[in-house]
């Protein structure tokens, strides 16, 4: 086999995982395109204008304050009426994005169909309009509708090229994983491999169990007495040698022998 031929087969061995997994993870990332509900996108502008010419820098800072009030319960009550939506439901519909260097808010609306998500900007905006103009006396600022909500052409989500490339990087992730746990089983088995023979020829000495010691067991009664009418008769044979012997008189007592003495 050429050398060509050998570097590519080890490439394959070796980059299998990846190669696998990313066609894998960009194909469910295009499946999850489309099979999800597409949702659309709508904004619309607010411009602040002052009261007072030159008080373009309180515009500015009103403008940030209505921003936020823009998914407030004071403006979503009303736009909730309008559109037929629950005001916890519109509140995850709309937010509203300003500027920290024009008067200007751009309140953004979303739903499942471009009518929907224009007619949610809208109410939400002319909502705002009349709620701040309500205290223009106070303020000295006035909120006027600089551009209504068009319906957009393309859905916002899901977006094919967005889902495909997530799903590759999650493929190229799962699959280096795999090929780095791969290496570790490779890397650890010739090790296992020298260690076995080792473990082997030094066989393990099974603790032998001591068994207990059988109790001697005891004669029957006719050879008790026998052994012992054996015995005695062997003590009365050794007494009677001892007194056949010359010379083998028992001296008599230390007392007998004093008497004998003072006799003299």
């Amino acid at each position: 086999m050429t050398t060509p031929r050998r570097s590519a087969r080890r490439l394959v061995r070796r980059w299998w995982p990846v190669a696998l997994a990313v066609p894998l993870g960009a194909a469910a990332g295009a499946g999850y395109a489309v099979v999800s509900h597409p949702s659309y996108a709508a904004s619309a502008y607010v411009l602040v204008v002052p009261q007072n010419p030159g008080e373009a820098a309180i515009a500015t800072n009103f403008a940030q304050a209505y921003g936020r009030l823009a998914g407030q319960p004071q403006v979503l009550t009303v736009a909730a009426a309008e559109t037929g939506h629950t005001r916890a439901r519109l509140e995850s519909l709309v937010h509203g994005t300003t500027s920290p260097d024009a008067p200007m808010i751009e309140i953004t609306g979303t739903g499942t169909r471009p009518q929907e998500a224009a007619q949610t900007a809208d109410a939400v905006a002319r909502s705002l309009v009349s709620f701040a103009n309500a205290s223009s006396k106070d303020t000295d600022v006035r909120l006027v509708t600089l551009a209504p909500a068009a319906e957009p052409d393309r859905p916002t989500t899901p977006s094919a090229k967005l889902d495909v490339a997530v799903g590759g990087a999650a493929g190229l992730l799962v699959g280096a994983l795999v090929m780095m746990t791969r290496r570790r089983v490779e890397a650890a088995a010739p090790t296992a491999a020298r260690e076995a023979p080792e473990s082997a020829e030094t066989p393990a000495v099974a603790a032998t169990p001591t068994a207990p010691r059988p109790r001697t067991e005891e004669p029957p009664a006719a050879e008790r007495a026998e052994q012992t009418a054996q015995t005695a008769k062997a003590e009365k044979g050794t007494k009677a040698e001892k007194v056949g012997k010359p010379g083998a008189a028992e001296e008599p007592p230390a007392k007998e022998k004093a008497a004998t003495g003072s006799g003299r």
